[in-house]
């Protein structure tokens, strides 16, 4: 009589969506602080929404992947997908105004 191995799918889907869930808060609280801590002024520069929108988008996105919505859901990859297209897009915009000079 053969037995089979325990089955532990639900164990490996948990920890992949613990890992997506630090993933996403992550990419997406380094978003943020990054788009705080820039100048206003250096948004229209590089003709990119303002940084009040950015900051709500981003802030909003990071609220619902913390609270209960987390990566698999829909808001949780277009969470990650907003603070993607800040961090490869508008950061390197605002990095070649103030010429590559900073900490980020």
């Amino acid at each position: 009589m053969a037995t089979s191995a325990p089955i532990f799918y639900a164990t490996v889907q948990l920890w992949i969506t613990l890992l997506l869930l630090v993933f996403a808060l992550v990419v997406e609280g380094v978003a943020f602080v990054h788009c705080l801590t820039q100048r206003a002024e250096a948004f229209p520069a590089i003709g990119t929404l303002p940084k009040g929108a950015w900051l709500a988008i981003i802030g909003v996105s990071l609220v619902l992947t913390l609270f209960g919505f987390g990566p698999p859901s829909i808001f949780g990859l277009i969470g990650i997908a907003a603070a993607a297209i800040y961090l490869l897009d508008v950061r390197i915009g605002l990095r070649d105004l103030s010429d590559g000079k900073g900490f980020w």
